[in-house]
């Protein structure tokens, strides 16, 4: 059982500093600049110790230095000047270029023209061309070449633009993360980095129906999502505590069934011009967001918002508790498929990524004929208007419609689920997300105070220390179609608490999903993953100081 168990909804919930986790606050000498570790921050950090690890690099040559008449030269697939306008190409590698312009600013104090004028050197973000699309990049790898006139990135596309700006960032000093001036200095090491992702799909999941997450508090998830070069974002929108997504043939659903959450609290939803800034937002950063409809279990807040949807007629009250697999659309009913056509019709519409997820866990209280009776339906809806269908891995128990992907949240490696690995061989795709791997409102310990632990406790060891490619026994490793961590929203409120449960699991997941299986080794990740620190720190996020990372300013 996924989300069936008892909960910390106590005075845990409403600290402002959780036991055991880092912030701004208590930044430590490594995030001030301050001493042995502040010396040792300012030389140039060595290609190699980025996270997600590269696919390659070639150490060589002296750093690049940030200074005063730095300029950042953008270039399209057709070049071109300031005169002669841009192209589209031309435009988005722009877009990239002041946003790594807005992030150095403040912190190196320097003006940082952004410009399309040729040059030899400054920071170059070269978009395209052929000599690019014959790289072997691929649709996100970059290269980036360093030497002390230029620092060079270029890609295929705008997101391997994008990703290697990540990379760019993770080798400056962490004090770049700064809304205010620092000293400096502001070097990137000499040599070559060659990257491109293993998996096409690297997903992080965030709950938003259990507790409501403003537009806010989602972009500041993205952003520190992007820095680990996810490029998923699943949003859970509806579930049995609340409705988060405006449908404007079935208004209630968000008006009535997005008033409550777990404890009672006021919920919210998301009009649908909201939806639209976190969708803008997210592919800004190179991210696709995938919209989550459960059904037919998980569904309280639509049967309490519409009485028909319901066998009997009588619509239940809303739900603030958190057991599950008690609810369900009424299969028999014509209109349950009007409302699923309707559902699906609108969130397509608005949606410009190529996945809608449509649950289909825990459906406890349908039978197995009508269950598929119900998702053999709904797949078709989701075709019907264009989309892929996403649905947890339980869709294999039904069939599973061609081209479907189903996404594995169990413990066992589906070793007692042999419907995953008889679709896998029969063509579907797979996301994993083993609950007691990357489910990332797992308790760390038994004193963490929030979260849960039906999946056991999961630690950052634990997190990263499994191979997707051969997780699924028996499946195809060609099946695999990436991962995801999913963060399920019983215990959080607030954006502390989603950083402290997502800190420092998530770099894991993604290293998992990016880069190669050959670069899969605990010992020299938890050295770079400790690096990540001082970072997160600048940035006023709160992580958990796990006792399986050599954080700086720690002894062992």
């Amino acid at each position: 059982m996924r989300r069936i168990r008892p909960l910390l909804l106590c005075a845990a919930l409403l600290v402002t500093v959780l036991p055991g986790s880092a912030s701004a606050a208590s930044a430590s000498s490594a995030a001030s600049g301050d001493g042995a570790q502040g010396s040792q921050a300012r030389k140039p950090t060595p290609l190699d110790q980025v996270v997600p690890a590269p696919e390659s690099v070639r150490k060589g040559g002296g750093p690049f230095s940030i200074t005063e008449r730095t300029v950042i030269r953008v270039t399209g697939s057709s070049g071109g000047s300031e005169a002669s306008g841009a192209s589209g190409a031309s435009r988005e590698a722009r877009r990239v270029g002041d946003q790594l312009a807005a992030l150095l600013r403040p912190s190196t104090g320097y003006r940082l023209p952004v410009t399309t004028r040729p040059g030899r050197d400054g920071i170059q973000l070269r978009l395209g061309g052929a000599r690019s699309g014959k790289s072997g990049l691929g649709a996100e790898g970059y290269r980036l070449a360093v030497s002390p006139r230029a620092a060079v990135i270029s890609a295929p596309t705008g997101a391997g633009l994008f990703h290697g700006v990540q990379t760019l960032r993770q080798l400056l000093p962490p004090q770049v993360e700064s809304r205010t001036e620092q000293p400096g200095p502001w070097q990137i090491a000499g040599g070559t980095v060659t990257d491109r992702p293993r998996y096409a799909y690297r997903s992080a999941m965030l709950d938003v129906s259990r507790h409501f997450f403003g537009v806010e508090q989602v972009k500041r998830y993205i952003d520190q999502l992007a820095m680990y070069k996810i490029n998923k974002l699943h949003l859970h929108l509806s579930d049995d505590q609340g409705w988060r997504i405006a449908i404007d043939s079935w208004p209630r659903l968000a008006t009535y069934g997005g008033g409550s959450e777990v404890g009672g609290g006021p919920g919210g939803h998301y009009t649908k011009a909201d939806y639209r800034e976190i969708l803008r937002y997210a592919e800004q950063r190179a991210m696709t967001v995938v919209p989550e409809i459960d059904m037919p279990g998980h569904t309280n807040a639509a049967l309490a918002s519409y009485a028909k949807l319901n066998c009997d007629g009588v619509a239940p009250p809303r739900y603030t508790g958190t057991e599950v697999g008690f609810s369900s659309l009424c299969v028999p009913l014509d209109v349950t498929y009007d409302f699923v056509d309707d559902v699906v019709r609108e969130l397509a519409a608005m949606t410009p990524g190529r996945y809608l997820h449509i649950g289909g866990d825990e459906a406890h209280s349908t039978s197995h004929e009508d269950y598929a009776a119900f998702m053999e339906r709904a797949q078709k809806t989701v075709a019907k208007y264009g989309k892929t269908v996403v649905g947890w891995h339980q869709l294999t128990g039904a069939k599973p419609a061609e081209g479907a992907v189903a996404q594995y949240w169990g413990t066992s490696g589906a070793e007692d689920e042999p419907e995953v690995v008889e679709a896998a061989k029969k063509g579907t795709r797979l996301i994993l997300s083993p609950a007691n791997r990357s489910y990332l409102d797992m308790q760390y310990d038994k004193d963490t105070p929030l979260g849960l632990h039906w999946a056991g406790y999961v630690e950052a060891k634990q997190s990263y220390d499994w191979e997707p490619g051969s997780y699924i026994k028996g499946a195809p490793k060609d099946a695999v179609l990436g991962v995801e961590a999913p963060l399920w929203s019983e215990t959080l409120e607030k954006s502390e608490h989603i950083e402290f449960m997502a800190f420092p699991r998530l770099p894991g997941i993604a290293e998992l999903g990016w880069s190669p299986a050959s670069a899969h080794d605990w010992d020299g990740y938890r050295e770079r993953l400790a690096r990540q620190a001082p970072r997160w720190e600048q940035l006023g996020m709160k992580y958990w100081r796990s006792p399986q990372v050599p954080w700086p300013g720690e002894d062992g």
